[in-house]
């Protein structure tokens, strides 16, 4: 152990909770087969850290100190349950608790690690599909509410109650914690695959905060995805989803700036590139496209490689892009979609016609709140020479930014859209002097 003073322990607490929360409670609720009491026990764990850090020092492994105190606050309480089952006669059930039964006896068949198999459980079919994964990027991933209720697209309120909803569902079911049967991993693998995805893209791009990336997020969900890429190596929508994530994490040292700005995709080195990863993402997608029309994931991915494998910026295939846009939205009909293919449309037919599109998705309920809605609309602006129009724009997208990092970008391409546009005037009006 490490001596430390209290900011120092407050820090140390905060970063295992970012990086060990799922570990801790997964191993948690297998012992007790509780989820609420889980939590419980995880949440008083790191409550004693705070304190049991302060008086010892830092363990050397936090992770590891948290567990072993998560289980013993697990293994007593289920021990004062007992106790008081005893004691009010109710031994209803028989007694087959996780503190007196053989772990072999418990879990016949084992499993890659307990955070996918938590991802399992949060994704049991008795929930609705969006509750699912909301469940999953919360418990299992530790995404703030607010970050979750960005990536839906709904109010915080609304997701919190969800979250709270399809908590209280999955335990009064009593659904157990262990993987599912071969016969039972249809019905939850697509909601799997789409939390694993949420949680990269809240890490790839953060909603909220100092900085472009969350890379323990998305760091997290690459490992989660590598977890059931080895559980199931034949699902193409697998092999889809995890070259999706390698092709995009590939590019994570050059996405922002020296200054912490975004930095655009036509300005990036690309001779920083994890090239490594996007060769396994180019062998995974070539999987994943054989054998029968491909899936969501599969087409997605096969996107993102085409951009990591290109050259340069100009060189990216993008008629190739648009058509694997339009197979996708074909199977998909997400109006996120619908917005990243006028972004491809715009770079094949012009940026006009690219607006002509935006201007329609203006008109999806499911778009209002989307930050990166009036963040395109105001680039093809600004690059159809509409820059009073095109400052208009950004003003909206700042309005809904809430990224530190994201917010500093738009702020610097509104100001030079209104010095443009205010130029523009200058010369309009030097124009009609002359003529006058």
């Amino acid at each position: 152990m490490t001596s430390a003073g209290d900011a120092s322990v407050r820090r140390a607490v905060e970063d295992a909770h970012r990086r060990e929360w799922a570990a801790v409670l997964a191993a948690t609720v297998r012992v007790t087969r509780d989820l609420d009491l889980a939590e419980e026990c995880v949440q008083d764990a790191y409550a004693a850290a705070l304190v049991e850090w302060a008086r010892g020092g830092v363990p050397d492994r936090p992770g590891a100190w948290l567990t072993t105190a998560a289980r013993h606050n697990a293994l007593d309480a289920l021990r004062r349950a007992k106790t008081l089952r005893s004691k009010l006669h109710l031994l209803i059930e028989p007694e087959s608790r996780p503190d007196s039964e053989p772990e072999s006896k418990r879990e016949p068949a084992p499993t890659p690690d307990d955070r996918l198999r938590l991802v399992f459980l949060c994704c049991h079919p008795a929930l609705a599909p969006a509750a699912q994964i909301a469940l999953t990027l919360r418990l299992v991933c530790g995404v703030p509410t607010p970050d979750i209720a960005r990536a839906f697209l709904v109010s915080e309120s609304t997701m919190a109650a969800r979250v709270t909803r399809a908590k209280k569902k999955l335990v009064a079911a009593g659904i157990p914690f262990r993987m599912p049967a071969p016969a039972e991993l249809p019905d939850r693998l697509d909601s799997v695959l789409t939390t694993m995805h949420l949680l990269f893209t809240t890490g790839h791009t953060a909603p909220a905060g100092p900085t472009v990336t969350k890379d323990d997020l998305a760091g997290r969900a690459l490992d989660l995805a590598r977890m059931l890429h080895g559980l199931l190596p034949d699902e193409r929508e697998v092999r889809g989803l995890l070259a999706l994530l390698l092709a995009n994490h590939a590019r994570r040292a050059t996405r922002t700036t020296e200054n912490g700005r975004p930095s655009l995709l036509a300005e990036q080195d690309r001779t920083a590139w994890d090239q490594k990863a996007i060769a396994e993402a180019h062998e995974l997608v070539l999987g994943a496209l054989r054998g029968g029309d491909p899936g969501r994931y599969a087409l997605q991915a096969a996107i993102a490689a085409l951009h990591a494998s290109a050259p340069t910026y100009a060189e990216t295939d993008w008629e190739q892009i648009l058509v694997l846009y339009d197979a996708l939205l074909a199977i998909w009909s997400s109006p996120v979609v619908a917005l990243n293919r006028a972004v491809a449309v715009a770079m094949v037919e012009g940026p006009a016609t690219a607006l002509a599109e935006v201007e329609a998705l203006e008109q999806d309920e499911r778009l209002a709140g989307y930050r990166y809605l009036p963040a395109v609309k105001a680039d093809l602006l600004r690059r159809l020479g509409r820059p009073a129009d095109a400052a208009v724009a950004y003003e909206r997208a700042l309005a809904l930014a809430d990224n530190d990092a994201e917010r500093a970008f738009l702020t610097d391409r509104l100001a030079q859209c209104r010095a443009t546009a205010r130029a523009a005037v200058r010369a309009a009006l030097r124009r009609a002097n002359r003529a006058s």
